[in-house]
């Protein structure tokens, strides 16, 4: 009976293989780069190419520093290195030390040429770019049946708006009659009258992703009459289909988020907007009954009979004051007329002569005042409190003041 390995000792035994491979340990590898990867660890993951074969190749982040330039999709480089088993995997890889550039890949070219044409004749021009609608019902999708795409897309649409309508039209998104397959899927679709069309397919190679880069395919996306969503590979992947399409997603995934609206989202936005209106709503209402009030007030503040009754408090006011100020200045009055009086009283003759006192006056009634004024025999009146007397000088006595 033959003996059985494990598979660690295959691997084990080919690596030791290589090992001792005197080649294999440092060699130049001419080829194009192709599904170029760059990890956040800093290692870089490619394939060597050429018309017959491929070939596995890393560079890892500290054989970097010699490398002063971008590795791209159709670079044709040599790559200088040594090929190993990576015994976990049991599959061998060149490991690079130095990579330089020769020139551009067949592939690559093509895509430059074709990308070069089309722009000239305006199928890149921002002014053909038809706006995404907001809210999307309807959302057709171009890509093989299969794939990962198609099942992004679906649980995508389904958690963000499980209301919107796909449809799917299956396409070869690989091969040489690809670029067929998906012409026809634009147009079938664009005849269906959808809101929004996404075509694409997930990462790979250049070549994988060739049938995005055909004019055929260009041209049914800048035809369509609905908004096309391109959606090609990776984020770092771009085709001829992601420059003529009115927008761009980096992923299927992503494109499924242009398209399909965020219902809850949009819910909860409808709910804000709801109540933002109703608080608007009761605030004018508050402002308005408020004004109705001031208007009802004015109103009758206004109306005749109420006019009527104002100005009559008023004028009863103003009778009240003015019987008031009346009665203050009789009483006033009354007191400066008893003060004169008491006055005038006290200067008048009759009270002095009512005292004991006379009044003489003479003949023709002019008043006697001093014994100058009198002679004797003269005829005198003599007015006292409850009469007159008439008497008649016999002699004027003089007082003699020294």
């Amino acid at each position: 009976m033959a003996s059985v390995y494990s598979v660690t000792q295959v691997n084990s035994y080919i690596r030791n293989m290589f090992v001792q491979d005197y080649l294999l340990k440092r060699l130049s590898v001419r080829g194009e780069i192709s599904n170029c990867k760059y990890h956040t660890s800093g290692h870089i993951y490619f394939t060597l190419k050429d018309k017959s074969g491929t070939l596995s190749a890393v560079m890892f982040a500290g054989q970097r520093k010699g490398l002063n330039f971008q590795l791209q999709e159709g670079q044709q480089v040599i790559v200088t290195g040594s090929v190993d088993v990576y015994e976990r995997d049991g599959r061998y890889q060149l490991y690079a030390r130095e990579i330089r550039r020769e020139g551009t890949g067949d592939l690559y070219e093509r895509f430059v040429q074709l990308r070069s044409e089309l722009e000239e004749m305006g199928m890149f021009a921002a002014e053909y770019k038809q706006p995404l609608p907001r809210y999307a019902m309807t959302v057709g999708v171009v890509t093989a049946p299969t794939g990962a795409a198609i099942r992004d897309i679906m649980n995508i649409s389904a958690r963000r708006n499980p209301y919107v309508q796909l449809v799917l039209c299956p396409a070869l998104v690989q091969g040489d009659q690809a670029r067929y397959s998906i012409a026809a899927g634009i147009r079938t679709l664009d005849s269906m009258g959808l809101d929004v069309i996404i075509v694409g397919r997930g990462g790979g190679s250049i070549e994988d992703l060739w049938a995005f880069n055909e004019e055929m395919v260009a041209r049914a996306i800048f035809e369509c009459s609905t908004p096309v969503i391109s959606a090609v590979g990776h984020e770092t992947d771009v085709t001829i289909a992601d420059y003529v399409a009115d927008m761009r997603a980096p992923t299927p995934s992503a494109a499924a988020e242009l398209a399909v609206f965020d219902y809850r989202q949009f819910e909860a936005q409808m709910n804000q907007y709801r109540d933002m209106l109703t608080k608007a709503m009761s605030g004018c209402l508050e402002r308005k009954k408020h004004r109705l009030e001031e208007c009802r007030l004015r109103l009758r503040a206004g109306h005749p009979r109420y006019q009527l009754r104002e100005k009559s408090q008023h004028l009863a006011d103003i009778q009240d004051r003015m019987e008031a100020l009346m009665a203050e200045k009789l009483t006033d009055r009354k007191h400066r007329l008893a003060l004169l009086s008491g006055r005038l009283k006290g200067l008048s003759p009759l009270e002095r002569i009512s005292g004991g006192f006379g009044f003489l006056t003479g003949e023709e009634g002019e008043r006697i005042g001093s014994v100058n004024q009198a002679r004797p025999g003269q005829q005198l009146s003599v007015r006292l409190a409850d009469g007159t007397l008439k008497t008649k000088i016999t002699e004027v006595c003089p007082l003699n003041i020294q």
